[in-house]
Order: C-alpha cells, then sequence, then structure tokens
C-alpha cells in the first residue's frame, strides 16, 4: 500500500483546438473531438463512444477549460501535466495554445512540463514512421496521385536549430511551475537517435548559461534503439508492457485479410498488463529508470478495427494497481508516476470525468496520493 509521496504526473493532449493544419488534412474544425463523437461500438459489450461528462466537448484554446482542468487535477491529486509538444522544425510547432495560455496566466496553478513527441505526421498509409493522426478519416490516393505520405516533417537540424528550439522553451523552462528535478527543468523525448544525443548535451550547456543545473532529460524506453549509458527513460503504458507481443498482432491481421479470422480490434487484457507493468518495475530499480502506467485504453475511436483496446478496466482496478505501482517507487525511492493519460480521449486513456464512470478514476488517483 501506498504511503501516498509519489506524485502523479498525467500526460495531457493538447489536440482539442482547431489548428489550420488539421482542417486541410482532415477537414474543416477537425481535433481529436470528432473522431471521439463517430466512434461505436465494434461488438457485443464494446463500451464506445466514451462520452465526456456533461458533454464537455471542451475547446482547449480557451482559458475557462484550460483553468477548470488545472482545479479538477489540483482537487484530486494529480500534481501535474506532461504537455505533449510538437515541434517539427523551426517552421512548424503546431498545438501550443494551452501551454501558451498556462504560460502567460500565473493564475492557471498547475506544475507541468514537455513531453516532445518528435517524428513526422503522416498518413495512415504511409511506410514511414510517426503520427497517424486519424485514420478513419484518412482516404487513399487514388492511382497516380503524387500527393505526399507525410504531412508535417520531422527535422532535427543542426546546431543553430537547437538553440533555437531552446530559446522558444526557456520562458516555459523559467516558470516556476514547470517541473524541474534538482533544478534542471524536465524534458521527455519520445524517439532517441545519436543525433539527439548530441542536441541534449549542447541543451544541458546551454541550462547552465541559464542558471539552472542542467537539463533533466528522460528518454522514451524502446526496443527500437539502445540508449548510450545508464540514460533516464521511461516506460510508456500501455505500449511498454502491453504490446510486447505485438508480431502476434500482424500475423492475426494477415489472417483476417485472408479470411481466416475475424476482424480485429487487437484484444489485450488490463490485468495481465498491468500485472506486467508491477513485475517490470520491481526490476527497474535503478534511480535513472521512471515508471509509467495507464488509466484504460480503446483506440478504436481513431482505428476502427486496426484499433488496440484493453479489456477488463475498472476504476477499483485502476485504484488497486496504481497503489501497488506507488508503493515500488516508494520503496525505490522515486518521486514521479508518468500517467497515460489525463485526456487521450481518442485512446480511452482519460481521468477526466465521463458519462459512464463520472469522477471514479479520479477519485482512485486522490485515494492513491493520499495514501487511502
Amino acid at each position: 500500500m501506498s504511503s501516498g509521496k509519489v506524485k502523479i504526473l498525467a500526460m495531457y493532449l493538447p489536440q482539442y483546438h482547431v489548428i489550420p493544419e488539421n482542417s486541410k488534412f482532415w477537414g474543416e474544425g477537425f481535433t481529436d473531438w470528432v473522431t471521439v463523437k463517430k466512434a461505436s461500438p465494434l461488438f457485443d459489450g464494446h463500451s464506445q463512444p466514451l462520452e465526456p461528462y456533461d458533454d464537455n466537448y471542451y475547446d482547449l484554446s480557451e482559458k475557462k477549460n484550460i483553468q477548470w482542468q488545472a482545479d479538477l487535477a489540483k482537487k484530486y491529486g494529480v500534481y501535474g501535466f506532461g504537455i505533449y509538444h510538437y515541434w517539427f522544425s523551426n517552421e512548424k510547432n503546431l498545438l501550443t495554445k494551452p501551454a501558451e495560455i498556462i504560460l502567460a496566466d500565473k493564475t492557471i496553478d498547475i506544475p507541468f512540463f514537455f513531453a516532445w513527441d518528435n517524428a513526422n505526421w503522416r498518413r495512415s498509409w504511409s511506410k514511414f514512421r510517426g503520427n497517424a493522426w486519424a485514420p478513419l478519416e484518412d482516404k487513399k490516393p487514388e492511382k497516380g496521385d503524387k500527393e505526399s505520405s507525410i504531412l508535417i516533417k520531422y527535422e532535427l537540424g543542426e546546431k543553430p536549430d537547437w538553440k533555437n528550439h531552446f530559446d522558444y522553451l526557456l520562458p516555459y523552462f523559467s516558470d516556476e511551475r514547470y517541473i524541474k528535478v534538482n533544478n534542471k527543468p524536465l524534458f521527455e523525448i519520445f524517439n532517441f537517435s545519436e543525433k539527439i544525443y548530441e542536441m541534449a548535451a549542447y541543451w544541458d550547456e546551454l541550462a547552465r548559461e541559464n542558471g539552472f543545473d542542467g537539463i533533466h532529460i528522460v528518454y522514451k524506453n524502446s526496443q527500437l534503439y539502445k540508449l548510450p549509458k545508464e540514460e533516464c527513460n521511461f516506460c510508456y503504458e500501455p505500449q511498454y508492457s502491453g504490446w510486447g507481443a505485438a508480431h502476434k498482432q500482424y500475423v492475426f491481421k494477415g489472417l483476417s485479410m485472408l479470411g481466416l479470422a475475424k476482424a480485429g480490434p487487437y484484444k489485450y487484457s488490463y490485468d495481465k498488463i498491468w500485472n506486467k507493468i508491477i513485475e517490470s518495475a520491481k526490476k527497474r530499480n535503478a534511480a535513472y529508470d521512471w515508471h509509467g502506467a495507464f488509466v484504460s485504453y480503446d483506440d478504436t475511436p481513431r482505428r476502427g478495427k486496426q484499433g488496440r483496446l484493453v479489456e477488463g478496466s475498472s476504476p477499483e482496478k485502476f485504484y488497486k494497481y496504481l497503489s501497488e505501482l506507488a508503493a515500488v517507487c516508494e520503496e525505490q525511492g522515486k518521486e514521479f508516476i508518468l500517467l497515460t493519460a489525463w485526456n487521450e480521449w481518442g485512446e480511452g486513456a482519460t481521468l477526466e470525468p465521463s458519462k459512464k464512470y463520472k469522477y471514479e478514476y479520479l477519485e482512485a488517483v486522490r485515494k492513491v496520493v493520499k495514501g487511502q
């Protein structure tokens, strides 16, 4: 049982305000609410659509809605938000409005940090790696159509570009609400590369020049690369523990295309994934190993029958497992749990109140944080 010393950092999706790029790619006025509202059950017992309590389909370009989120998080024991950061290049930095509103208004009382999802935005039919935001809205090109399969290209650039990116972030890092670890701004990076490692070293120098003791970067743990030395890394859940047998999904997909198996979605067990999370956390006891958790998961609103969902979730189970993980963190002297998510409605991972569960997931967090 947790004694309530661990801080919960909930990942925060800023995809709920209109931007020109989303309107161009997916239709005028597109936000993630579009996919959420269009969702429907794909099999008996499938709980879709997941609807926000009181039909609160908020707009994150409005301060009142971010204020509501911050107040709600504080009331229920969520320590802070990990705001997804979509910096593609010097020319493209998207979905910035919520962070800008927080920075400009000190009355929004919520600690925060950035989690850089450094990848291409791509079409769902693209062979390139990256994020496909709205596969069900995506239309394959007609034969001979030369439309690019990359919507927005991620370009890391060189040292002057890294300096420009750091200078953009510096007002946020300097804000008293921005989360620091030993006077180092916390910054997550999803996709590692050797060049990213060079950039991180340069950012550490820049941070020291600006009055910090460096920068505290935490990389996403992935099978796609090996981190140099013993770098801080985090488990993005349920991806890290849940998709361990991902190859089975592709076999299943192939069989379904041949008519030898029913089409997806691809189902996983909530209990099995959480038990893997707890088991893994006990083994990952080094200080540089950060632990992740998740509320629930169902990305079929975005991906339909090609989606993944985790079956068997409930607020009661979430409380039980989160409390166990918090106890592991306390035993290992770890301050934070990275939780997916505050408001990933399109992936069924949300602490925010819903019509089905009301405030029960938030109540579970409050009980864990209070050590009950």
